[in-house]
């Protein structure tokens, strides 16, 4: 991959991992679980989260060069190797899922102009006709990719454009068609009968969701051409993202009511755009989703591609990952990690998991290496004692905690089992080869209890 990537292509890089299909669905999701007060302070709380998160992965990156924005290689640092393999296998995980997500909700949105009532041929995107249009898609893009980054990031500047131009209209029409007598009805949710810090907590994982991506361009630090716009590009695609997000969902409290919203099929904005619009509102709205997906899905299969490579310069996972064509991409990593898709795509096919499905899974995925990034810096803040550091480090641990705490039990025990699964990767990386990730004994029992909790984590999910 050549270090060509300026200020415009890592902005559209960011913007367009975060812009992904979460936005077309934001006011159904969020109408269903909480009120226009509640949303105010859950915006609040994770626009700042994620403000403390990106600020400890820019200052861990000026601190750390050497480990190029490589969010596992500070847990391997602060917290041994095991904790260090297994930040690297929940990120690299929690992409796979969002790829095989943003695939799943191409071909259901797709099945808006093809199914009928009568007929369902992609459905919810898991019909086995859907799995054989996501397999042809992922195919396209990984041998797109293996052609270098930089001809993927000219058609990701593209793409976001593309993106942005529905979501800018729909914000135009929606204030201009904003009533404040209907924006101002329930205003705490008192009809939803839950109380308000349930609806806040309820909405975390959907806002984390949306958000997940802010580290984009300090992944690919390394490909970046001036190395302070990658603090730039990260905090303008914040400001950008969440504004877009605050008004697309806070408006359609004002063009429908909170009940109606909650009742909306998802796409919801295309249902709003057809109050705004008509007909061709909605078929705007879903051109709009199909696009943003298909920019959404590019920019995180770089990501994903990066993760294996990165980690197996770190000794994390096998050598071979780091390996490079001769177009600068990482093949065998792309290899690998279009293969997991692949292999997703099919268990997807069986299981009828949905959209909103791997939303939840991808976003348990991300907590802990995220957790991890916080208390990094918060080690190595201590051992020099520099104030701000601390402070961001702190709040980026407080926040963290907080998201896995929303989360729930439920859930947290759904992802161990997930985490355990990189065991059996581990062991098969140990066979290939003996000298990687040599693991202490205390290192070794915590494998043994991890394993021992997942089957716990098996039987109550079962139970």
């Amino acid at each position: 991959m050549n270090k060509k990537l300026n200020l415009i292509a890592l902005t559209s890089l960011v913007l367009s991992s975060m812009l992904g299909a979460g936005v077309f669905s934001l006011p159904q999701n969020m109408a269903a679980i909480a009120s226009p007060i509640a949303l105010i302070i859950g915006w609040s709380i994770t626009g700042l989260g994620i403000i403390f998160l990106a600020k400890t992965m820019l200052l861990l990156n000026q601190l750390k060069p050497n480990f190029q924005g490589s969010i596992f290689a500070y847990a391997k640092d602060g917290f041994g190797k095991l904790i260090g393999f297994y930040s690297a296998w929940g990120y690299w995980l929690c992409a796979v899922i969002a790829n095989v997500s943003y695939l799943v909700i191409v071909f259901s949105a797709i099945s808006f102009f093809i199914d009928t009532p009568n007929h369902i041929f992609f459905g919810n995107g898991n019909t086995w006709q859907a799995i054989l249009g996501s397999s042809i898609l992922l195919w396209l893009i990984h041998f797109l990719l293996l052609k270098g980054t930089k001809t993927a990031s000219i058609i990701n500047i593209i793409v976001t454009l593309c993106k942005l131009i529905p979501l800018f209209i729909f914000i135009f029409l929606s204030i201009i068609a904003f009533n404040l007598k209907k924006f101002n009805i329930d205003l705490m949710g008192i009809n939803l009968n839950i109380p308000i810090l349930k609806q806040i907590k309820d909405t975390m994982l959907i806002t984390l969701w949306v958000f997940i991506g802010v580290e984009g361009a300090i992944i690919l630090s390394s490909k970046a051409k001036n190395f302070k716009d990658i603090e730039k590009s990260t905090f303008l695609a914040i400001i950008i993202t969440l504004s877009i997000y605050l008004l697309v969902t806070l408006l359609s409290f004002g063009i429908m009511n909170r009940l109606d919203l909650a009742n909306m099929k998802n796409p919801s904005m295309a249902g709003i755009m057809t109050i705004l619009l008509g007909k061709w509102g909605y078929i705007f709205a879903i051109l709009g989703l199909i696009i943003s997906v298909c920019g959404s899905y590019l920019s995180w299969t770089i990501m994903a591609a990066e993760v294996p490579c990165i980690a197996a310069k770190n000794k994390i996972f096998p050598i071979i990952m780091s390996k490079q064509n001769q177009n600068k991409s990482p093949s065998y990593a792309l290899w690998f990690t279009n293969i997991s898709i692949q292999l997703c795509l099919m268990l997807i096919w069986l299981t009828k998991l949905d959209y909103n499905n791997l939303l939840t899974i991808a976003s348990e995925m991300i907590l802990i290496p995220y957790f991890l990034v916080g208390a990094y810096l918060f080690k190595i803040s201590i051992k020099k004692f520099n104030k701000y550091n601390l402070f961001i480090s702190l709040g980026s641990c407080i926040y963290t905690i907080w998201l896995l705490y929303a989360a729930g039990f439920l859930n947290l025990l759904f992802s161990l089992i997930l985490y355990t699964l990189g065991l059996i990767f581990l062991i098969l990386t140990k066979i290939a080869n003996k000298n990687i990730l040599l693991l202490n004994n205390k290192e070794k029992l915590y494998c043994f209890i991890l394993l021992i909790i997942s089957f716990y984590a098996i039987y109550f999910i079962k139970k």
